[in-house]
């Protein structure tokens, strides 16, 4: 299935392969046409992770209890987002907790953990949601979807970026950071704000649909008794 990569997710693509035969990847293949040929496989061909790693070459993805993930700790400087960027990722992440004041966006071990994912994208997918993945193809097709539609929102031209995004078992994204050079560019705190937001429109359509279904049938029942007074009163 042709998933509509744009120019700039293609340039994404290319500087994500680009970061890896840095580090020792030796395919010479060529990049552009190899993508080429991937993006016109059916995604009913391949499993969703499989899928993933077609698209983005430099990708990890893991399946976690993302619900474990503390969401005020995921927007420290020195939250260990790096510990993601591997296959199979160490549980123990998701239980991690700071050992002390939080330090500057300058400190060396914050860079080192930033600069360990520049260049790269990693998924995380929890359990439930994954059976729902491997059940519904439209479910999958929509996880990628919104994987593909973050990397071409976020993505900055020349940017050597890293791209770490985590749902929830609804399928929505949870927690995410993109790091560039030298920072962090986005944390959880604006999906959890949009999150909010979502549930409480949510609520309030849920609300009006039940104060509207309540006057509907107060005006049903007055009608009725009207109808019925008509017919009983003599003329």
């Amino acid at each position: 299935m042709d998933f509509g990569i744009t120019n700039k997710m293609s340039g994404y693509l290319a500087n994500i392969y680009q970061k890896s035969k840095t580090v020792g990847a030796t395919d010479g293949t060529d990049f552009l046409s190899a993508i080429s040929g991937k993006m016109t496989e059916k995604a009913e061909s391949a499993d969703f992770e499989t899928t993933l790693k077609g698209r983005y070459p430099a990708a990890y993805y893991n399946v976690m209890d993302t619900a474990k993930i503390n969401n005020q700790l995921w927007g420290r400087n020195d939250y260990p987002w790096n510990k993601y960027f591997c296959e199979p990722a160490d549980e123990a992440v998701l239980d991690w907790a700071p050992s002390g004041n939080e330090p500057s966006m300058q400190d060396p071990k914050v860079q080192a953990n930033i600069s360990a994912t520049l260049g790269k994208l990693s998924v995380v997918i929890p359990p439930a949601l994954e059976n729902e993945m491997k059940n519904n193809p439209e479910v999958s097709e929509s996880i990628m979807k919104k994987i593909d539609d973050f990397v071409e929102k976020y993505y900055r031209p020349g940017a050597n970026q890293g791209f770490l995004i985590t749902f929830n078992e609804d399928g929505e994204i949870g927690n995410a950071c993109i790091t560039s050079e030298g920072k962090i560019t986005v944390s959880s705190s604006e999906f959890i704000e949009q999150r909010k937001a979502r549930e409480a429109r949510h609520e309030e359509y849920e609300r009006l649909a039940e104060e509207n279904a309540v006057k509907r049938k107060l005006r049903e029942q007055e009608e009725q008794t009207i109808a019925s007074f008509a017919v009983h009163t003599p003329l």
